[in-house]
């Protein structure tokens, strides 16, 4: 369906109908409790734990046990009454809260209240003794009014504060629509991925599903750029189909590159059929063009509709660039947003488009530059996973970006910085299906589902270990060695770290429970930090350097801190198994890995993941600052925020 289909059916109010006032009050309740947990977590936040009174049945209390709060917490993990102040100290937020490993802070979102100071005279000043949490509702909650209260302890800019708004705002919206169109319940997903009898519509089912985004972002489905059409077309959780845009682009212009044996027609072919890239190129001479000096090239429909057709005006007027017109296929946004999955022949290519839209830190863009090593990066990784003994018997897998396309605007590249999002326009890449990975009996589903939980408060992961049949300890330990286990032998082993998160990563599943983990998104988001490895001149951009006690961060931050901080949490609270077991049982598999390889016994120590305490590498913060662009992409470590350092949960099992 195309925008223009989807605006003739959509009238004023049904593109607006999941704005309603229940669906908005659930909306900021759920960003204010995410915003005072991640801000709190960063240390942006300094909650005052306070001594509180006895409140009434349902005022207060853990949302998942309704308990009331102790008087005074006897441990951290105990719930506890907190506050926060605003800048002017004229309101509080007040709440209840566990603090658990990793200084994760569980918030019961039923528990928070906004209080003006006018509206309770006789309430204790800020860090005055005895204040108590009142039992009264207290104010509306506001997620962009409370941005605005704390915009200075924030510390965002006076330029960047509207723009982090209409961050939230996009994000409040998108909470309230998954909320209208609802999504099947926890224990419905974990049966299609134990018995479905059609992998691709089990994997896409759970794709569109996922309503949270990235764990740690408060403003993570910012898509600036959308209109409310664009929305229902292009958003994941909408899972419309989606058809791309074609066009052709002049060879002079463009560098097209590709995996080792793959020509450029024989994947056109692969990808488009002979057909259809014999009715592109007849398009092509119809206008006395020479299909020869021509790439065929997808973009995205909002892409070619918001920046291409007008801001590359020049380049379609003097023919270097050529719209043919729409695909045969159907396809379906990924989590990322600018992914596509083919699910009209799924064992077809993913194709992924840059995009002008700005969403979680960065103009979602694909630089023509990267695009030229993106085929010989992967087939660089490919060639290491296969050839490492350790890697293969964990079943690490990789789905290499076989093709990839850019174009070179040399209006914007003389005029814009390097990293400008004015470069990273035009550009494409097409990524393997992870179906034919597959054996008979298993199933895929993105590892962000493992933090996914549904309307009636159900985690996934306990879904998927009560179908499993296994003991949350054992299950825990399977996929502890499907993706801990491999991550942390290319560290040691290579120095080599992915960018690791949810949505990057593919369970192959048996039965609920993970065998192996699937890598994507490579070319962007790997790096080899030390001088282990020899690299080829043609992939050596990968090599950043990456000060030595920085390195474990890959593993420490990326996975213990934005990955296991949540799924401890979300066990331990759905009563599946206690945070202390699920670290005992992640260092159980480190040890046990650590005593198979004493060879790398050096490589033990440097990077020890047995630590002490570690720093707290803060992510909203690197977003507060600047949320157009969080991080210069060539140097990764020379922009990271830090805020003291965290206890880790592995220490007292060295």
């Amino acid at each position: 369906m195309t925008i223009a289909d989807l605006e003739s059916v959509l009238t004023a109010g049904t593109a607006t109908a999941h704005l309603t006032p229940e669906r908005w009050a659930a909306a900021n309740r759920h960003v204010i409790r995410k915003a005072l947990a991640e801000f709190s977590h960063e240390r942006i936040l300094t909650p005052e734990l306070l001594t509180p009174e006895p409140t009434p049945e349902g005022a207060g209390g853990l949302s998942r046990t309704g308990a009331p709060c102790p008087a005074v917490p006897a441990d951290p993990r105990d719930p506890a009454h907190y506050r926060v102040t605003s800048d002017d100290g004229a309101v509080e937020y007040r709440f209840t809260a566990r603090r658990l490993e990793l200084d994760h802070w569980s918030i019961a979102d039923t528990s928070i209240r906004r209080i003006e100071a006018w509206a309770y005279p006789d309430m204790p000043t800020p860090g005055a003794e005895g204040g108590a949490c009142p039992a009264g509702p207290g104010a509306e909650l506001d997620a962009l009014r409370f941005v605005t209260e704390f915009r200075d302890t924030l510390g965002i800019r006076e330029e960047m504060l509207p723009v982090y708004l209409e961050e939230i705002s996009s994000t409040l919206s998108s909470h309230a629509y998954k909320q209208w169109r609802g999504q099947p319940s926890a224990a419905e997903l974990a049966a299609g991925v134990t018995g479905g009898a059609d992998a691709a519509i089990d994997f896409q089912t759970i794709e569109r599903s996922m309503t949270e985004g990235h764990p740690c972002f408060v403003a993570n489905n910012g898509r600036l750029g959308f209109g409310i059409a664009d929305y229902r077309a292009f958003a994941p959780e909408a899972g419309a189909p989606v058809q791309l845009e074609w066009i052709a682009v002049h060879r002079t212009q463009a560098v097209f590159t590709s995996a080792e044996g793959l020509t450029y027609r024989n994947h056109l072919d692969a990808e488009l059929g002979t057909a259809a890239v014999g009715y592109f190129d007849a398009e092509l001479g119809a206008l006395g063009l020479d299909p020869a000096d021509y790439f065929l090239m997808p973009v995205h429909p909002w892409q070619w509709d918001n920046k291409l057709a007008v801001t590359f005006a020049a380049e379609l007027a003097r023919q270097h660039i050529v719209h043919l017109g729409i695909g045969a296929d159907s396809y379906q946004a990924q989590q990322s947003i600018r992914t596509f999955f083919n699910t009209a022949s799924p064992e077809k290519c993913y194709v992924k488009t840059a995009m002008s839209v700005l969403n979680m830190g960065f103009m979602r863009g694909l630089s023509p530059q990267y695009m030229k090593a993106t085929p010989a990066i992967n087939d660089w990784l490919q060639k290491l996973i296969l050839s490492d003994a350790t890697l293969q018997q964990r079943g690490l897998k990789l789905i290499r970006e076989v093709a990839a396309i850019g174009y070179h605007n040399g209006y914007y590249e003389a005029a814009a910085a390097k990293e400008s999002p004015y470069r990273k326009m035009l550009s494409a890449l097409w990524r393997e299906s992870p179906l034919p990975l597959l054996a008979d009996g298993q199933q895929l589903a993105t590892m962000a589902s493992l933090l996914h939980v549904d309307a009636a408060g159900k985690p996934m992961v306990s879904a998927l270990i009560e179908r499993s049949g296994l003991e949350p300890a054992e299950w825990l330990r399977r996929y502890f060695e499907a993706y801990l286990v491999p991550l942390v032998h290319c560290l040691y082993a290579y120095e080599l770290a992915f960018m690791p998160h949810g949505e990057n990563v593919i369970l192959i599943l048996e039965n609920g429970v993970p065998v192996s983990a699937v890598m994507k998104d490579i070319a962007e988001e790997i790096v080899v930090m030390g001088d282990r490895l020899e690299l080829p001149d043609e992939i050596a951009r990968i090599k950043a350097e990456i000060p030595d006690e920085e390195k474990v961060l890959a593993i420490f931050t990326d996975v213990f801190d934005c990955i296991f901080r949540f799924l401890s949490a979300l066990l331990e609270e759905d009563g599946q198994l206690s945070g202390e077991e699920f670290w005992r049982t992640a260092a159980a598999v480190l040890r046990t890995y650590q005593g198979k390889h004493p060879g790398l016994a050096d490589q033990f120590a440097r990077h020890e993941l047995f630590a002490d305490d570690f720093p707290l590498s803060c992510l909203n913060r690197l977003q507060l600052r600047n949320n157009q662009q969080m991080l210069d992409l060539t140097d990764p470590s020379g922009g990271l925020q830090m805020a003291g350092r965290l206890q880790n949960p592995l220490a007292r099992f060295a």
